[in-house]
């Protein structure tokens, strides 16, 4: 038992004017109890009969949904819990980079926006603070933009519903802060465009304008000084349906419109040399659907064609039907699809998302013969996301 030694000597005088804080036996003991809880919890072990590094290394892979029950443990959880940036400090600097998907979502009845995180590891949901912009927005005209390198998320453009007026700010979610912050303006707002992020610089091309007109202006923002400059115009004035980065190039794609009558147009543009050329007509005309980049090929989940997935062939300017069953009646228009590594990530309405394994059937051949496979999986939503419909999906690790 630790002992509380208590002083006998006088106060020193206060002089006039100063203030005075009588201070009882009883406060002095409480406020010496609570300094001794706070140090001796500073000598308990992270967990129990493990050395501190150890410990340290075991709850730091613990999944953020449950760091609020963590934090009620110890004062020492408490600390390393309740911290997001010295937390996901830590994960970084021992090596942990798990892949997280970031949902870009709004109510179908109300419009309320939110985003929905699910770790691609231990397939758990959690949230991030509310994105910081007005109510009344057109969720479908931001583009998001996940750039890796530095565990960033921007959001980008939109348009403002009750006045029907395209946007210019740019929001950045910090991963490692948790934390959002508005960032520089882009040069032109727009809504409904083409973006990429190419060697860690986010781009964004074309899309409506505040006149309702069409754009073809482009321009290139570097998150390290968070300005944006100009680039060549696309030649051609298109808002965007579908955007791909493939071979250090951006692809973009006007997409199918009822009733058909017209093939879309497609732009490509080259940051090497600062320059758009016309799309492939096959590429053009097959492309109809979200799309993905996987092994370096351009894969399609077909919003037509029993939403059957399928792959560009470039040498043929081609596409093919991937083997394998279509995607799970679960997941329902509207949808949006990312990827990593080898997987393919569908979120559908209510945030059910399909998780789709790529075979290589083939994989000695030469990159123009690989045959492809795929196999689904679905993670269920949870009920509390009944009514929620995707608009985007960004994989950062974290």
């Amino acid at each position: 038992m630790q002992r509380v030694r208590m002083s006998s000597h006088q106060s020193p005088v206060q002089k006039s004017g100063d203030s005075v804080v009588k201070s009882t036996p009883e406060f002095e003991l409480a406020d010496v109890r609570d300094r001794l809880m706070e140090s001796d919890s500073c000598f308990d072990p992270l967990l129990p009969g493990l050395p501190d590094d150890i410990a340290l290394s075991c709850l730091l892979r613990l999944p953020v949904k449950f760091h609020s029950t963590g934090r009620t443990v110890c004062r020492r959880w408490y600390n390393l819990f309740g911290d997001k940036g010295r937390f996901f400090t830590l994960r970084k600097q021992m090596g942990f980079q798990d892949p997280w998907m970031f949902v870009f979502s709004f109510h179908k009845r109300t419009g309320k926006i939110q985003w929905q995180v699910l770790d691609l590891i231990h397939l758990s949901w959690h949230t991030i603070p509310a994105m910081p912009c007005m109510e009344k927005v057109c969720p479908h005209g931001f583009r998001c933009f996940s750039v890796s390198n530095n565990g960033s998320l921007f959001v980008c453009g939109g348009v403002a519903s009750d006045v029907d007026c395209p946007l210019n700010l740019v929001l950045k979610f910090d991963v490692k802060s948790n934390r959002w912050t508005v960032m520089k303006k882009m040069m032109t707002p727009r809504s409904f465009f083409a973006g990429g992020v190419i060697a860690g610089k986010v781009y964004v091309a074309g899309g409506n304008s505040s006149d309702q007109f069409e754009l073809n202006s482009a321009e290139v923002m570097d998150p390290n000084g968070g300005v944006w400059h100009p680039i060549a115009n696309m030649g051609t004035n298109m808002a965007c349906y579908d955007s791909a980065v493939l071979d250090g190039k951006l692809f973009v794609t006007e997409g199918w419109f009822w009733p058909f009558y017209v093939v879309p147009r497609g732009q490509v543009y080259d940051p090497r040399t600062d320059h758009w050329e016309s799309m492939a007509t096959g590429l053009r005309e097959g492309w109809t659907g979200s799309s993905v980049v996987i092994y370096g090929r351009l894969f399609v989940v077909s919003e037509h064609e029993r939403t059957k997935l399928k792959v560009y062939d470039s040498s043929h300017d081609t596409w093919e039907t991937i083997k394998g069953p279509p995607l799970p009646e679960q997941i329902c228009k509207p949808f949006v699809v990312n990827g990593c590594n080898d997987r393919i990530y569908v979120t559908g309405r209510d945030l059910f998302v399909a998780v789709g394994l790529i075979h290589r059937l083939n994989s000695s051949s030469t990159d123009e013969n690989i045959k492809f496979a795929v196999e689904w999986q679905v993670v269920e939503a949870l009920e509390v996301f009944s009514d929620l419909s995707p608009s985007s999906a960004q994989i950062l690790f974290a």
